[in-house]
């Protein structure tokens, strides 16, 4: 059921918009019906880069093609994906949609600025990707972990339950609404490691870590792990910094089994 992340008609940037934009990952969806209405809330504020993890009751889903009313295009376009590393593999930032997480150390915006923040990475030929949690009870930590910053919106904290099209749909609109060129000259500049580069660094370091006997006791050590995962993903780091760390870990390694001799 994996697809290939060069989502949208072989652009992988949004083959149906003006310019790049950012990919819409829906975590484990649990409704064809809440899919199509996401396609919908995505055209009306042109998003086209939907890509599907999981989706519970499987893909095709004729309930979806209904709801989506004139914007299947969307849904032909999207990208379905076994696990959620593997949609976001080539993506250099991302976004979780989330009014939890709070216990996992990151930058929380609004959607505002993370928008704005967005279209300035985009603008620079970055890769973003925003996720959203499936209806029931939205993105376990472990997903949150592999975001770069939160966004929460700004609701009712006595009734903060949102639907998942109207999350999609009021994330489509802020960023409808900046348009415009507002990409940071420092951004041009950069290199950001993608999903599976950032990925692999953290395996290579929680191998390492476990052969020394870092993750314990052994209660703790998915816990441990996971502060771990959710480092990386916070630092937004280049293919540069991947290519240090990996580089220092190797050396450290180097000289511990020379002292060994």
């Amino acid at each position: 059921m994996s697809a290939d992340v060069s989502d949208n008609a072989g652009s992988g940037f949004g083959a149906t918009t003006s310019g790049p934009v950012p990919a819409i990952v829906l975590v484990r969806p649990q409704m064809g019906e809440n899919i199509g209405a996401a396609a919908r809330a995505m055209l009306n504020f042109g998003l086209d880069r939907m890509r599907l993890v999981a989706p519970r009751d499987g893909w095709p889903n004729p309930k979806a093609v209904a709801m989506a009313s004139g914007a299947g295009r969307v849904l032909d376009g999207a990208g379905v994906f076994d696990d959620l590393g593997a949609a976001l593999a080539d993506c250099d930032y991302v976004f979780a949609t989330t009014a939890r997480g709070r216990e996992l150390a990151k930058p929380v915006l609004s959607p505002e600025r993370a928008m704005e923040q967005a279209r300035a990475l985009t603008a620079a030929g970055k890769r973003v990707g925003v996720m959203f949690g499936p209806e029931r009870a939205g993105l376990e930590n472990e997903d949150i972990a592999r975001a770069n910053a939160i966004v929460t919106f700004p609701v009712n904290p006595e009734f903060f339950s949102l639907n998942l099209a109207q999350s999609v749909l009021l994330l489509g609109y802020e960023w409808r609404r900046q348009g415009g060129e507002v990409a940071h000259e420092v951004l041009a500049n950069t290199t950001f490691a993608s999903g599976v580069e950032v990925e692999k660094l953290a395996d290579h370091w929680e191998a390492e870590l476990d052969r020394a006997g870092f993750y314990f006791p052994e209660t703790k050590a998915a816990g441990m792990k996971l502060v771990l995962r959710n480092m990386w993903s916070r630092l937004g780091l280049t293919k540069s910094d991947v290519q240090r760390f990996h580089g220092m870990l190797r050396q450290v390694l180097r000289a511990r089994e020379a002292g060994d001799d």
